[in-house]
């Protein structure tokens, strides 16, 4: 894989490249769509291709592991031919379903036991098993298995916590590197940048993840229970460490304005669940703000959804059908609202760009973040 930086912002850390895979190009700063299980919620792959324009999204490793199953996904060729999606594909190692599972995992120097949220059978990850189910998935970026710790950890746990994920990834890494990809294309290794909020664990954990020389590098464990700033705080810190040819992906991070402030701050990818979970509970992200649309006032507003959004939803759905649709019950809600949602983040991230290269970036972030963040109209 290689990465190809085109532009820097002169005011922040903000830049601007090319991540080449066999599926395609993916251009940074980049959100992905999560798509846990091979489907993005609601949204059919003709929509998330055409009309949101995603260059890669994201698989769940332990979803995909436990439904439709390793053996149908060999079968079936990989993902990419499994679910018809000829972009790139990220996958999850399923680090972070060791964290929400708490209840229903143990923890070994070996791996983690947990058991399956679906059925209650008994299955056992290691770093080395963990590598192959991503191989036979077929994602083009694959992930090291790390825990991941709550932001609200005292220092004893998150140490303890960083020094499994540290003997994981080497175990991990030596696995990818003594196996070969199952399809007919490369397959790339990122391990997690953990350590909680503690900036002496988390530049330790950078040093020993860069010492591997890996295609990429992701930041864990943010958003997760601890303040906006102190990520800020943490990103400010480990940034620096990373070489500039290196992709960095911040996971499962965030609000629009989140998004803006760590590109100032240099993250080139991100996935959350927020456009695509938000939209189906009725609310919308737009450039002046965000839309409870379920509240009364849109009951008879037969304005556009959005008038400044890019999907085609936008200018062809009135908010009043829209808020009908929900008050209804009626699942075509959900979905317009998840397409608006995920093509307003996919234009942020072009717009990030392209303000990058014009080298107004900084400003024109401050201009909008207000309403990004804050803003209910």
């Amino acid at each position: 894989m290689t990465f190809d930086l085109t532009a820097t912002d002169p005011l922040s850390q903000a830049r601007t490249g090319i991540i080449h895979t066999a599926h395609g190009k993916i251009r940074t700063p980049i959100f992905m769509p999560v798509g846990t299980i091979g489907s993005v919620k609601g949204v059919i792959h003709r929509d998330l291709r055409n009309d949101v324009n995603a260059q890669i999204i994201l698989g769940n490793t332990y979803h995909l592991y436990l439904r439709p199953g390793i053996d149908i996904l060999r079968k079936a060729g990989g993902i990419h031919r499994f679910v018809s999606w000829k972009r790139p594909v990220l996958t999850d190692s399923g680090g972070y379903q060791i964290f929400s599972l708490a209840e229903h995992r143990k923890l070994t120097p070996d791996g983690c036991e947990f058991r399956s949220h679906i059925d209650g059978s008994k299955h056992f990850f290691t770093p080395e098993n963990v590598v192959d189910i991503q191989r036979i998935i077929g994602a083009d970026i694959i992930m090291a298995l790390d825990e991941c710790p709550p932001g609200t950890s005292d220092y004893v746990y998150a140490k303890r916590s960083l020094q499994l994920t540290q003997q994981w990834l080497e175990r991990g890494i030596i696995h990818f590197r003594h196996t070969e990809p199952l399809y007919d294309y490369p397959q790339f290794f990122f391990p997690i940048i953990q350590g909680c909020v503690f900036k002496d664990l988390r530049k330790i954990a950078a040093e020993h993840a860069l010492s591997f020389q890996c295609d990429g590098i992701a930041i864990g464990g943010l958003s997760v229970g601890e303040p906006a700033e102190v990520m800020y705080e943490i990103l400010e810190d480990v940034i620096p460490l990373i070489p500039g040819d290196t992709p960095r992906y911040l996971m499962g991070v965030g609000t629009p304005a989140n998004l803006l402030e760590c590109i100032a701050r240099g993250i080139d990818m991100f996935d959350c669940v927020m456009p695509s979970r938000n939209g189906r509970n009725g609310t919308l992200f737009t450039w002046d703000g965000m839309i409870n649309i379920r509240n009364k006032k849109w009951a008879d507003d037969l304005s556009p959804i959005d008038p400044k959004g890019t999907s085609f939803v936008d200018s062809i759905y009135t908010k009043a059908y829209l808020r009908h649709l929900f008050i209804s019950g009626e699942m075509l809600g959900p979905q317009i609202a998840s397409l608006h949602n995920l093509a307003f983040y996919l234009s942020l991230m072009e717009q990030s760009r392209q303000h990058i290269e014009t080298g107004d970036f900084v400003t024109w972030k401050n201009t909008i973040s207000k309403n990004l963040s804050t803003k209910l109209i």
